[in-house]
């Protein structure tokens, strides 16, 4: 996905005042965007029942999110993620990662997510593939941007871009390879669009 407008967005944004004490990253918009996009594509926000027979389709969008800590991988829960805006789940983002890592969460914030997002953006790396955790059906995986060299058709230029690699995992039983792929050109046109940051 081109974010480069997403970028200077959340450059500016880190300069405001009002943002000076936390540093946005780049986790909210994705989960805002994932939120966005689960309304309008309901069964990558399903689960499949404990006999895998039928299919549970939720109306709310908690989204799990990966925390490297001491003592491994956790993945907390930010709830409602559509209603709230990218400022408030920065802040809930911020203090359920540390509390994830001083070992301080409470068991309900580990449960009742409906779609995960794992970014391993801090650490670094091209693609990877993210493993499902069931009984979701789809897990969304975002490794580290960089700065690109692409050429524009339509100007016959060539312009510097801020590209970001995701992959998409998904249950095959529940969704099929064409749907996928329209929910990864959706996404990274969702991400791509500074409409979506004003």
């Amino acid at each position: 996905a081109d974010i480069t407008d997403l970028h200077a967005h959340r450059q500016k944004l880190n300069k405001d005042a009002g943002t000076k004490k936390q540093k946005v990253t780049f986790l909210p918009f994705f989960m805002k965007a994932a939120a966005e996009l689960l309304k309008e594509m309901p069964t990558f926000n399903s689960s499949l029942d404990h006999k895998g027979e039928n299919l549970i389709f939720k109306h709310y969008f908690h989204i799990g999110f990966a925390v490297d800590t001491p003592a491994g991988l956790m993945v907390p829960v930010v709830r409602d993620v559509d209603q709230k805006n990218t400022i408030e789940i920065s802040t809930e983002l911020q203090d359920l990662s540390q509390r994830a890592r001083d070992k301080k969460l409470k068991p309900g914030e580990l449960k009742g997510g409906t779609f995960t997002i794992s970014s391993l953006g801090g650490i670094g790396g091209t693609f990877f593939t993210p493993i499902i955790d069931p009984p979701q059906v789809a897990i969304l995986g975002i490794s580290e941007s960089w700065w690109e060299k692409v050429y524009d058709h339509k100007n016959k230029t060539t312009r510097l871009r801020y590209i970001l690699p995701f992959s998409l995992s998904y249950d095959h039983r529940v969704i099929d390879g064409a749907a996928a792929a329209r929910f990864t050109s959706r996404y990274a046109e969702t991400l791509a669009s500074a409409d979506n940051y004003k």
